[in-house]
């Protein structure tokens, strides 16, 4: 007679590793997913997971909060391939940013020295007009030159939700952005300086695996106001297929759904070419589409994500309806963030986190079912 396994002796989800100082809206974040990663996979969260603590214990599936940096630290981990994370291993920092989108001002700037120098000229095609810089003096080189056709944006690599980017549309502007970077971030990570679009409409697009479940995904964003009135992430609308990005592409897509499915493969493809070491169980690139300079249409992966972000709670619902449905080909999924003590509370089987963030302040975050079908329109 064999014993039927049960969650516990499946192994465990741990929402681990966690950075310092993580507020209380990111680590409910974290958690969520792992308790919902637990019940897709038949395992047990552990909450407050520690290695130190359950040396003896197998590994657990691990749901960082950021990419993992480096296979010697994923090794002493325990994860050796994509299927032991909910995110992504990279070979060196700079890779986990938005600082491979570009190329460098020119052949004697500084860069890392694992930098990728053919990666630039092979995602040329499908990002928009920029340079990264990991020094003061070339970013000043790079937007003075990136200014003759128009305004900029500056973006640090390290920051997220669109936080602490600006719009320089002078060289006064542009020395003050500068000025105001961390150099040691510049150096390590990098500062992205693109060409600044207007009337922008951002696309995620996304695909996941967990277990045999494989997912993949096409959506728009939207900006919400923060508690202090800067325009930051505020959520994502997501059509979710089971499967890959060729039963993405099989569902009825829209012209510009197809172009950012289309922009993000090639995307994607060029940069695991480019660092082959990279392993990710989840792989998530914002496109965005506006009018650049002059009022010329332009369209342009804009950053990838290796990690948890944003859009999971809506790829793990859409997971959960998957695995629940198994003749379900398609659903429609979302996460929503709201900033401000008067926003209504989400349903408690939508709750990510409401309350008060030492952070960020009082904010709301939630995500769930849109609606299912069978691949039709």
């Amino acid at each position: 007679m064999t014993r039927k396994s049960t969650p516990q002796a499946a192994g465990t989800v741990a929402a681990y590793p966690r950075r310092a100082g993580a507020s209380e809206h990111e680590a409910a974040s974290q958690d969520a997913l792992a308790h919902r990663l637990a019940a897709l996979l038949g395992r047990r969260f552990a909450p407050g997971y520690r290695p130190s603590r359950h040396r003896e214990e197998p590994p657990p599936y691990y749901v960082p909060d950021r990419s993992i940096v480096g296979t010697a630290r994923a090794a002493v981990l325990g994860i050796r391939r994509a299927a032991d994370l909910y995110g992504g291993v990279v070979p060196h920092a700079f890779v986990a940013t938005k600082s491979i989108s570009h190329g460098l001002i020119g052949p004697q700037a500084r860069a890392p020295r694992a930098w990728a120098v053919a990666l630039p000229d092979a995602l040329r095609d499908v990002v928009l007009a920029g340079y990264t810089a990991f020094c003061a003096e070339d970013a000043l080189a790079a937007g003075q030159r990136l200014l003759r056709r128009g305004p900029l944006r500056l973006k640090p690599a390290d920051a997220s939700a669109g936080r602490g980017q600006v719009v320089a549309r002078d060289e006064a502007a542009l020395r003050a952005a500068v000025a105001a970077l961390s150099p040691w971030v510049m150096e390590r990570l990098g500062v992205v300086l693109e060409e600044d679009l207007a009337e922008v409409e951002t696309y995620s697009v996304g695909w996941a695996r967990v277990g045999k479940m494989e997912i993949a995904y096409v959506g728009t964003q939207e900006l919400t106001d923060d508690n202090e009135g800067n325009a930051v992430y505020g959520g994502s609308a997501l059509r979710v297929a089971r499967g890959g990005f060729d039963a993405l592409r099989a569902l009825p897509l829209d012209e510009r759904e197809r172009h950012a499915v289309d922009m993000a493969c090639r995307y994607d493809a060029a940069v695991s070419a480019a660092y082959p070491e990279l392993l990710a169980s989840r792989r998530n690139y914002d496109v965005a589409f506006g009018l650049g300079a002059g009022g010329a249409a332009r369209a342009g992966v804009l950053e990838q994500s290796w990690r948890a972000g944003g859009a999971s709670i809506a790829e793990l619902a859409a997971m959960q309806a998957f695995a629940l449905s198994p003749g379900l080909k398609e659903v429609r999924a979302e996460t929503r963030e709201r900033y401000g003590a008067d926003v209504t509370a989400p349903t408690a089987q939508r709750l990510v986190f409401h309350g008060v963030d030492t952070a960020v302040g009082p904010i709301s975050k939630s995500g769930g079912i849109l609606e299912a079908g069978d691949g039709g329109a």
